[in-house]
């Protein structure tokens, strides 16, 4: 059996404490899940085989299974199935790679995958106490990012920020703040050049209530110069900053994928083929270069190599593990992230996956390219990747 994607539809990302701040992250899941349906109306919901769902957080509103629960507020039937995956900032590219091999296997026929992210509405959370009526304060600890009620055993190395861990990987490659900056640029400007041209319309669906024409953490008047003076963020003499690193953000994103035989039960034909998956693992601190490896098992597993791919999506976390892996990879860095990447767009950690994966196969179809790699870094040490086949590129 193959699998292929179908569809993907997003919500536009929103900043922290910004124009969806006011919603719920379930809200967020059965708005995208809704509207993915509604653009197969051939399609009875009822014939979703399952929902496989990210999201990394899962401490606030969106717990007790964010994938079963946007099922029933989208008004599927009570009979199509859900479950929540995590995999940190991997979690709805985890989707797509569990639902796909679902199909593969002859499990399924159509499978809704994605995730969603309220970074905002991330809850605060503290630990029960070891004893009854302790008299010594405790504190609340924020669940928006990174490593939280850090189990003592755990090395201290493996446990610093994800800021810090990106500035040992600058020390580790030489990657200049000067080439941080020009990156995070040219994200802005590629984002906003591509929702001037009309590329994301059809991949982004409105949020009920809210106004928003596009990506809120969109600034399209950045330029190098203008992000050289912002002041580090995690060291006082580091490379990294707010502007060269992605922000904290909500959002949700659905990726519809289906057998070959999906097509009549949605009235569509598919848009790309998912022709190998991976993922790999290194030291928790260095998990800003993990998608090297985890995009070099895949394109082996699809039988390709990196000479015949011609569009790259990569989720940047931070532009200097974004510009280790497209140095690693030795290609042409035009071909990464064309129409803008998360530094710009946004990165609400269980959407980015979905967003990657709906932007990599729009793009593979107007620039008529047959093969594309959607990779993502994960906190803790991780890294994803798919490729995709435009079948429609073989000529």
């Amino acid at each position: 059996m193959t699998s292929y994607v179908y569809s993907a539809v997003r919500t536009r990302f929103g900043k922290f404490n910004g124009a969806l701040a006011g919603v719920r992250p379930d809200d967020l899941t059965a708005t995208v899940m809704r509207a993915i349906v509604d653009r197969h109306p051939d399609l009875d919901p009822a014939r979703i085989d399952d929902i496989v769902w990210g999201n990394a957080n899962g401490a606030g509103e969106e717990n007790r299974n964010v994938g079963r629960m946007g099922a029933l507020l989208a008004g599927f039937p009570v009979s199509v199935s859900g479950t929540t995956v995590n995999r940190l900032c991997g979690s709805s590219l985890d989707a797509v790679m569990i639902g796909s091999r679902a199909i593969e296997t002859g499990d399924a026929d159509l499978i809704l995958t994605g995730g969603s992210e309220s970074m905002t509405r991330a809850p605060w959370v503290m630990p029960k106490p070891d004893r009854a009526f302790p008299a010594r304060d405790v504190t609340a600890v924020s669940t928006t990012l990174g490593w939280r009620l850090v189990n003592p055993k755990m090395p201290k190395e493996w446990t610093v920020s994800l800021g810090e861990g990106n500035e040992l990987l600058q020390e580790e490659f030489g990657i200049s703040r000067e080439r941080q900056d020009e990156f995070a640029a040219r994200s802005h400007r590629l984002a906003d050049q591509a929702w001037s041209e009309g590329f994301y319309d059809d991949l982004v669906v409105d949020v009920e209530g809210v106004e928003l024409e596009r990506d809120e953490s969109i600034r399209p008047g950045s330029t190098p110069e203008k992000l050289a003076a912002l002041k580090p963020a995690f060291r006082p003499d580091g490379s990294i900053t707010a502007g060269n690193a992605s922000p904290l953000n909500d959002g949700a994103s659905a990726v519809m994928l289906g057998s070959e035989q999906a097509a009549d039960l949605l009235g569509a034909q598919p848009l790309a083929r998912i022709a190998g998956r991976a993922a790999h693992a290194l030291d928790p601190h260095r998990f800003g270069f993990a998608p090297v490896e985890a995009a070099n098992k895949a394109l082996e597993r699809a039988g390709i190599d990196w000479g015949q791919v011609g569009a790259v999506e990569l989720n940047e976390a931070f532009a200097v593990q974004s510009l280790a892996c497209v140095d690693a990879w030795g290609i042409d860095a035009e071909i990464v992230n064309a129409k803008g990447g998360a530094i710009s767009i946004g990165h609400p950690l269980g959407a980015s996956g979905g967003r990657l994966i709906g932007t990599l196969a729009k793009r593979m179809k107007t620039e008529g390219v047959r093969w594309g790699v959607a990779g993502i870094c994960i906190g803790v040490g991780q890294g994803l990747a798919v490729v995709l086949e435009n079948e429609e590129g073989k000529n």
